[in-house]
């Protein structure tokens, strides 16, 4: 991540001087056709900006359907076929490598597949397959307002939802789905009917744990729009504007506080004094909630724009629902227990966070197209989102950009998957249809690439002799 690699002063060197560098893996998230605002542009020094394409769902966000009598790949020609792409000096010394027949589980490749090797932004497959089991893609995330201690204030109650609105809710949106402009009217409406019309406001944002940075990150990564420290309460994921490259704010709870009181000001009750923390009484009233997205669109969402911080609050619900501490540690033990249950074989998986930003994790790539085998069989049916929310090539999310060349053009439109970039680290895990119809599950993990650009093409290239290869 950029804090292992560069100082601040060298990140503003590169900022300044237009070069181009391999950056977190919040870069992954380009501007593009599916944003919902006009597109920005983005500026030469960064292959991917973070948060730059904040997309709606595609509308056509469903699996092929594939002819169940589709030829398998003959392994010894698949092999053929990638191995001389898999080695390619662009991806490095150290590459993994597994292809996987989605529908019957069947291993076809295994290139040193069972070595664990650091997996940047694929551990967010992960992470939201654990959410979908646990947590249910129905439910909602309810940020509440409550009294406080005394007659003179409420208390904002963050709920782990970190994408709220500052101003209306959009019933429409992923982003801003609730809005504090709500809140605050629904309650300035309560406060009225009590005869009050003045309140100091409180955020409780007791639900996570204080450990708001991660293993390596440093203010660099908050300061570049990497990440935001991890509350339980946010506006729009900590973002200081709506532009691709903005600075995260150093205290999302207090800055949604913050928010919330202006809101209150502009629905005409006196808001007294700095907004501060505080604890919402136990069995407090509620006297005003608004409602998140759906878990299963947070998750897609995850999963389309590669976002951090919404990665890190999911990981640390999931950790709740396992009676776990919503802690780095705890959340990452919960999601690798969670997706053990589903059946994933995690031997030799280490994971530090929920987003694979942090320093220490490592995956087989064997454990990722376990993964998406498990989502695609007919026993997880919850789990489906996992791979029909995934970017598609060249159309959506952080693949928008990708896939653009000759070599890999025949995944156009066609390969799902999840991206993955950290300094050194590239990879890419999802699925692809053979040339013959058969849905394979693949997932390349390079851990000492030279440079990320022709790292990324590289990959590209094998799944698009995957998608090409009848190999038989």
């Amino acid at each position: 991540m950029p804090s292992r690699v560069l100082a601040a002063g060298t990140a503003v060197v590169l900022l300044l001087g237009g070069l181009g560098y391999a950056v977190a893996d919040a870069y992954d998230v380009v501007p593009g056709v599916l944003t919902v605002r006009p597109e920005p542009t983005p500026p030469p020094p960064f292959p991917d900006p973070p948060g730059a394409q904040h997309p709606t769902t595609p509308p056509d966000d469903v699996l092929p359907v594939l002819d169940a009598s589709a030829p398998l790949p003959d392994r010894d020609a698949l092999a053929a076929t990638l191995t001389p792409l898999l080695a390619d000096p662009a991806l490095g010394p150290s590459v993994g490598a597994s292809v996987v027949d989605v529908r019957t589980g069947e291993p076809l490749l295994a290139s040193d597949a069972a070595t664990p090797r650091e997996p940047a932004s694929t551990v967010k497959l992960f992470t939201a397959a654990a959410a979908l089991d646990r947590l249910g893609g129905r439910r909602t995330l309810t940020t509440t307002v409550v009294p406080g201690a005394s007659d003179e204030e409420v208390v904002l109650v963050g709920s782990g939802d970190v994408l709220l609105g500052a101003g209306p809710g959009d019933p429409d949106a992923v982003r801003g789905r609730a809005g504090l402009a709500d809140l605050a009217a629904a309650t300035a409406a309560a406060l009225a009917a009590q005869g009050r019309t003045s309140t100091a406001v409180r955020v409780d944002d007791s639900l996570f744990a204080d450990d708001r940075m991660g293993p390596g990150w440093t203010r660099l990564d908050v300061d570049l729009g990497f990440v935001a420290p991890i509350t339980s309460i946010a506006v729009d994921a900590g973002r200081t504007t709506d532009e691709p490259y903005a600075p995260r704010v150093a205290d999302p709870a207090l800055a949604a506080g913050a928010a919330f009181a202006e809101q209150l000001r502009a629905a005409g009750v006196t808001v007294v004094g700095d907004v501060t923390r505080g604890t919402a009484p136990p069995d407090a009233p509620v006297l005003a909630a608004v409602q998140s997205a759906p878990v299963t669109e947070i998750a897609g969402y995850l999963l389309r724009a590669s976002d951090n911080t919404v990665a890190e609050a999911v990981a640390r619900l999931v950790a709740l629902d396992a009676g776990l501490p919503a802690t780095f540690a705890g959340s990452a033990r919960a999601v690798t227990e969670t997706v053990a249950g589903l059946g994933v074989d995690v031997t030799g998986m280490t994971l530090t966070d929920g987003s694979g930003l942090s320093d220490g994790a490592s995956v087989p790539a064997a454990a990722l197209t376990d993964l998406l085998v498990v989502a695609a069989g007919g026993t997880h049916e919850h789990l489906r989102p996992v791979l029909t929310t995934l970017p598609v090539a060249g159309l959506s999310g952080t693949l928008l950009d990708r896939f653009s060349g000759d070599a890999a053009a025949g995944a156009l439109g066609t390969a799902r998957a999840k991206t993955g970039s950290l300094r050194g680290v590239t990879t890419l895990a999802g699925t692809v249809p053979s040339a013959d119809g058969r849905l394979l599950a693949f997932a390349v993990l390079a851990d000492d690439v030279p440079a990320t650009e022709p790292a990324r093409r590289a990959i590209d290239a094998v799944v698009a002799a995957l998608a090409g290869c009848g190999c038989r």
